[in-house]
Protein backbone atom coordinates (compact mmCIF):
# COMPACT_ATOMS: atom_id res chain seq x y z
CA UNK A 1 0.00 0.00 0.00
CA UNK A 2 1.40 3.32 -0.81
CA UNK A 3 1.84 5.14 2.30
CA UNK A 4 0.96 8.54 2.36
CA UNK A 5 1.25 11.12 4.97
CA UNK A 6 -2.13 13.18 4.31
CA UNK A 7 -4.31 9.69 4.45
CA UNK A 8 -7.50 9.37 6.53
CA UNK A 9 -8.15 5.97 5.68
CA UNK A 10 -5.17 3.06 5.05
CA UNK A 11 -6.93 -0.43 4.42
CA UNK A 12 -4.43 -3.36 3.93
CA UNK A 13 -5.13 -6.87 2.36
CA UNK A 14 -8.64 -6.38 4.16
CA UNK A 15 -10.55 -10.24 4.24
CA UNK A 16 -13.78 -10.93 5.64
CA UNK A 17 -16.18 -13.61 5.59
CA UNK A 18 -20.39 -14.40 5.86
CA UNK A 19 -20.18 -17.18 7.14
CA UNK A 20 -18.18 -19.46 4.53
CA UNK A 21 -18.37 -17.51 2.23
CA UNK A 22 -15.36 -14.99 1.44
CA UNK A 23 -16.62 -11.09 0.81
CA UNK A 24 -13.40 -9.31 0.53
CA UNK A 25 -10.22 -11.02 -0.63
CA UNK A 26 -7.30 -8.99 0.03
CA UNK A 27 -8.53 -5.25 -0.55
CA UNK A 28 -5.53 -2.52 -0.03
CA UNK A 29 -6.42 0.92 -0.22
CA UNK A 30 -5.82 4.21 0.98
CA UNK A 31 -8.18 7.64 0.74
CA UNK A 32 -6.49 10.80 1.10
CA UNK A 33 -6.66 14.09 3.13
CA UNK A 34 -9.71 16.21 1.01
CA UNK A 35 -10.16 13.68 -1.71
CA UNK A 36 -13.26 11.97 -3.01
CA UNK A 37 -12.87 8.73 -3.45
CA UNK A 38 -15.44 6.85 -5.43
CA UNK A 39 -16.27 2.77 -5.01
CA UNK A 40 -17.48 1.04 -7.62
CA UNK A 41 -18.72 -2.43 -8.86
CA UNK A 42 -21.06 -4.48 -10.24
CA UNK A 43 -23.73 -6.04 -7.81
CA UNK A 44 -22.15 -8.15 -5.81
CA UNK A 45 -18.70 -7.19 -6.00
CA UNK A 46 -18.64 -6.34 -2.02
CA UNK A 47 -18.66 -2.68 -2.34
CA UNK A 48 -21.26 -2.20 0.21
CA UNK A 49 -19.56 -4.06 2.50
CA UNK A 50 -16.13 -2.61 2.11
CA UNK A 51 -17.90 0.85 2.93
CA UNK A 52 -19.59 -1.13 5.71
CA UNK A 53 -15.50 -1.90 7.05
CA UNK A 54 -14.74 2.01 6.55
CA UNK A 55 -17.31 3.01 8.80
CA UNK A 56 -16.15 0.79 11.09
CA UNK A 57 -19.48 -1.38 11.59
CA UNK A 58 -18.06 -4.74 9.80
CA UNK A 59 -16.07 -7.23 12.19
CA UNK A 60 -13.07 -8.07 8.88
CA UNK A 61 -11.44 -11.73 8.85
CA UNK A 62 -7.66 -10.19 8.76
CA UNK A 63 -5.82 -6.96 7.55
CA UNK A 64 -5.43 -4.14 8.85
CA UNK A 65 -7.22 -0.87 8.88
CA UNK A 66 -6.21 2.90 10.56
CA UNK A 67 -8.83 5.73 10.43
CA UNK A 68 -7.72 9.20 10.96
CA UNK A 69 -4.32 7.53 11.86
CA UNK A 70 -6.08 5.48 14.34
CA UNK A 71 -5.66 1.22 14.31
CA UNK A 72 -8.70 0.63 14.75
CA UNK A 73 -7.85 -3.10 16.12
CA UNK A 74 -5.89 -1.27 18.97
CA UNK A 75 -8.68 1.41 20.35
CA UNK A 76 -10.60 1.22 23.73
CA UNK A 77 -14.41 1.35 23.60
CA UNK A 78 -14.26 4.87 24.41
CA UNK A 79 -11.92 5.64 21.40
CA UNK A 80 -13.79 3.99 19.01
CA UNK A 81 -16.44 5.94 20.21
CA UNK A 82 -14.61 8.95 20.48
CA UNK A 83 -13.34 8.09 16.75
CA UNK A 84 -16.87 7.58 15.17
CA UNK A 85 -17.46 10.87 16.27
CA UNK A 86 -15.70 12.61 13.86
CA UNK A 87 -17.51 10.56 10.78
CA UNK A 88 -20.41 11.15 9.28
CA UNK A 89 -22.93 8.78 6.84
CA UNK A 90 -25.41 10.20 4.23
CA UNK A 91 -27.26 6.97 4.18
CA UNK A 92 -28.99 5.53 0.63
CA UNK A 93 -32.82 6.24 1.72
CA UNK A 94 -31.93 9.38 4.07
CA UNK A 95 -32.65 7.27 6.81
CA UNK A 96 -34.71 10.37 8.42
CA UNK A 97 -37.25 9.55 11.51
CA UNK A 98 -40.69 10.23 10.08
CA UNK A 99 -42.00 10.89 13.83
CA UNK A 100 -39.36 13.93 13.84
CA UNK A 101 -38.86 17.51 11.62
CA UNK A 102 -36.28 18.24 9.86
CA UNK A 103 -34.59 19.77 12.50
CA UNK A 104 -34.78 17.54 14.97
CA UNK A 105 -33.51 15.28 12.38
CA UNK A 106 -30.45 17.00 12.21
CA UNK A 107 -29.83 18.05 15.77
CA UNK A 108 -30.21 14.32 16.69
CA UNK A 109 -26.59 14.02 17.02
CA UNK A 110 -25.86 17.28 18.80
CA UNK A 111 -27.98 16.60 21.35
CA UNK A 112 -26.85 12.64 21.74
CA UNK A 113 -22.88 14.22 21.46
CA UNK A 114 -22.86 17.55 22.80
CA UNK A 115 -23.57 19.36 25.79
CA UNK A 116 -24.69 22.62 23.89
CA UNK A 117 -27.66 24.35 24.74
CA UNK A 118 -31.05 24.77 22.89
CA UNK A 119 -29.99 27.92 21.25
CA UNK A 120 -26.89 27.01 20.30
CA UNK A 121 -28.14 23.74 18.44
CA UNK A 122 -31.09 25.89 16.60
CA UNK A 123 -28.60 28.02 15.13
CA UNK A 124 -26.17 25.31 13.62
CA UNK A 125 -28.84 22.96 11.96
CA UNK A 126 -30.40 26.19 10.73
CA UNK A 127 -26.16 27.00 9.40
CA UNK A 128 -26.34 23.32 7.97
CA UNK A 129 -29.57 23.38 6.46
CA UNK A 130 -28.60 26.83 4.51
CA UNK A 131 -25.51 24.62 3.27
CA UNK A 132 -27.96 22.37 1.55
CA UNK A 133 -30.11 24.68 0.70
CA UNK A 134 -32.65 23.74 3.12
CA UNK A 135 -33.02 26.95 4.86
CA UNK A 136 -36.37 27.52 6.02
CA UNK A 137 -37.81 23.91 5.77
CA UNK A 138 -36.77 22.80 8.96
CA UNK A 139 -40.51 22.72 10.61
CA UNK A 140 -41.42 20.07 7.91
CA UNK A 141 -41.96 16.55 8.52
CA UNK A 142 -39.72 14.27 6.26
CA UNK A 143 -42.87 12.98 4.34
CA UNK A 144 -43.64 16.58 3.41
CA UNK A 145 -40.03 16.55 1.51
CA UNK A 146 -39.28 15.49 -1.78
CA UNK A 147 -36.85 12.84 -2.91
CA UNK A 148 -34.15 15.09 -2.93
CA UNK A 149 -34.69 17.32 -0.52
CA UNK A 150 -34.75 14.05 1.93
CA UNK A 151 -31.04 13.49 0.03
CA UNK A 152 -29.95 16.75 1.18
CA UNK A 153 -31.63 16.67 4.84
CA UNK A 154 -29.40 13.44 5.44
CA UNK A 155 -26.16 15.38 4.37
CA UNK A 156 -27.17 18.13 6.65
CA UNK A 157 -27.61 15.76 9.92
CA UNK A 158 -24.28 13.44 8.55
CA UNK A 159 -22.34 17.24 8.61
CA UNK A 160 -23.70 18.59 11.36
CA UNK A 161 -20.96 17.71 13.87
CA UNK A 162 -18.40 18.98 11.31
CA UNK A 163 -17.08 15.74 10.39
CA UNK A 164 -13.49 14.58 9.61
CA UNK A 165 -14.62 12.05 6.93
CA UNK A 166 -18.48 11.77 4.80
CA UNK A 167 -19.07 8.40 3.89
CA UNK A 168 -22.18 8.42 1.27
CA UNK A 169 -23.83 4.92 0.30
CA UNK A 170 -25.28 5.78 -3.24
CA UNK A 171 -25.98 9.42 -2.87
CA UNK A 172 -28.21 9.59 -6.46
CA UNK A 173 -30.22 6.30 -6.34
CA UNK A 174 -33.94 7.11 -7.04
CA UNK A 175 -33.16 10.44 -7.77
CA UNK A 176 -33.73 11.97 -11.79
CA UNK A 177 -30.87 13.32 -13.44
CA UNK A 178 -31.24 17.03 -12.83
CA UNK A 179 -31.56 16.53 -9.00
CA UNK A 180 -28.84 13.81 -9.26
CA UNK A 181 -26.38 16.21 -10.40
CA UNK A 182 -27.56 19.09 -8.11
CA UNK A 183 -26.75 16.66 -5.56
CA UNK A 184 -23.35 15.56 -7.19
CA UNK A 185 -22.92 19.53 -7.13
CA UNK A 186 -23.31 19.72 -3.35
CA UNK A 187 -21.23 16.87 -2.79
CA UNK A 188 -18.28 19.05 -4.76
CA UNK A 189 -18.92 21.86 -2.49
CA UNK A 190 -18.77 20.15 0.94
CA UNK A 191 -15.53 18.91 0.13
CA UNK A 192 -14.36 22.20 -0.67
CA UNK A 193 -16.13 24.50 1.85
CA UNK A 194 -15.64 21.88 5.20
CA UNK A 195 -12.22 20.86 3.48
CA UNK A 196 -12.85 16.80 4.13
CA UNK A 197 -12.88 14.30 3.04
CA UNK A 198 -15.51 12.16 1.44
CA UNK A 199 -15.90 8.24 0.42
CA UNK A 200 -19.11 7.87 -2.16
CA UNK A 201 -20.33 4.13 -2.82
CA UNK A 202 -22.03 4.57 -6.67
CA UNK A 203 -23.00 2.71 -9.65
CA UNK A 204 -24.22 5.76 -11.03
CA UNK A 205 -21.59 6.11 -13.83
CA UNK A 206 -22.31 10.01 -14.78
CA UNK A 207 -22.21 10.88 -11.56
CA UNK A 208 -18.34 9.14 -9.92
CA UNK A 209 -17.24 11.01 -13.30
CA UNK A 210 -18.31 14.16 -11.87
CA UNK A 211 -17.37 14.26 -8.55
CA UNK A 212 -14.06 11.31 -8.10
CA UNK A 213 -10.64 12.41 -7.55
CA UNK A 214 -10.11 8.91 -7.48
CA UNK A 215 -11.93 5.78 -7.99
CA UNK A 216 -11.81 2.24 -6.87
CA UNK A 217 -12.93 -0.38 -8.65
CA UNK A 218 -13.96 -3.34 -7.43
CA UNK A 219 -14.99 -6.73 -8.99
CA UNK A 220 -16.24 -9.99 -6.61
CA UNK A 221 -14.43 -8.96 -4.02
CA UNK A 222 -10.89 -7.78 -5.36
CA UNK A 223 -9.86 -4.64 -6.33
CA UNK A 224 -9.24 -4.34 -9.93
CA UNK A 225 -7.60 -0.68 -10.06
CA UNK A 226 -8.00 2.44 -8.45
CA UNK A 227 -7.24 5.31 -10.22
CA UNK A 228 -8.19 8.88 -11.44
CA UNK A 229 -11.26 9.30 -13.87
CA UNK A 230 -9.27 9.18 -16.66
CA UNK A 231 -6.92 6.14 -15.90
CA UNK A 232 -10.51 4.62 -14.87
CA UNK A 233 -11.95 5.70 -18.70
CA UNK A 234 -8.93 4.62 -20.55
CA UNK A 235 -8.38 0.69 -18.37
CA UNK A 236 -7.76 -1.66 -20.76
CA UNK A 237 -8.87 -4.13 -18.06
CA UNK A 238 -11.64 -5.99 -19.66
CA UNK A 239 -13.72 -6.38 -16.22
CA UNK A 240 -13.34 -2.45 -15.99
CA UNK A 241 -14.31 -1.62 -19.30
CA UNK A 242 -17.71 -4.35 -19.46
CA UNK A 243 -18.39 -2.24 -16.26
CA UNK A 244 -18.18 0.91 -17.55
CA UNK A 245 -19.34 -0.20 -21.10
CA UNK A 246 -22.32 -2.25 -18.97
CA UNK A 247 -21.36 -5.42 -21.00
CA UNK A 248 -22.66 -8.54 -19.25
CA UNK A 249 -19.29 -10.82 -18.86
CA UNK A 250 -19.92 -14.10 -20.47
CA UNK A 251 -18.81 -16.67 -18.31
CA UNK A 252 -18.60 -20.63 -19.17
CA UNK A 253 -20.78 -22.66 -16.43
CA UNK A 254 -19.22 -24.93 -14.20
CA UNK A 255 -21.53 -28.07 -14.61
CA UNK A 256 -20.04 -29.67 -11.56
CA UNK A 257 -20.52 -26.22 -9.44
CA UNK A 258 -24.06 -25.53 -11.07
CA UNK A 259 -25.32 -29.35 -9.98
CA UNK A 260 -23.44 -28.68 -6.20
CA UNK A 261 -25.36 -25.52 -5.84
CA UNK A 262 -28.86 -27.36 -6.91
CA UNK A 263 -28.56 -30.37 -4.44
CA UNK A 264 -26.22 -29.14 -2.00
CA UNK A 265 -24.45 -32.53 -2.64
CA UNK A 266 -21.12 -32.20 -4.04
CA UNK A 267 -20.96 -34.13 -6.89
CA UNK A 268 -18.13 -36.59 -7.96
CA UNK A 269 -17.18 -36.85 -11.90
CA UNK A 270 -18.15 -40.71 -12.06
CA UNK A 271 -21.63 -39.68 -11.38
CA UNK A 272 -21.92 -37.65 -14.78
CA UNK A 273 -23.25 -39.46 -17.60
Amino acid sequence: MNKHANNVIEVEDLVTHYGDREILKGVTLDVHDGEIMVIMGGSGSGKSTLLRHLMALETKTSGTMRILGQDIDNLTQRDFFDLRKKIGVAFQGGALFSSMTVGENVMLPLYEHTDLDQMTMEIMIRMKLEVVELGGFEDLKPSELSGGMIKRAAFARAIVMDPKILFCDEPSAGLDPVVASALDDLILLLRDAMQMSIVVVTHELESAFKIADRITVLDKGHILMVGTVDEVKNSTNERVYNLLNRVPEDENMDMDEYLQRLTGVEVKEETIL
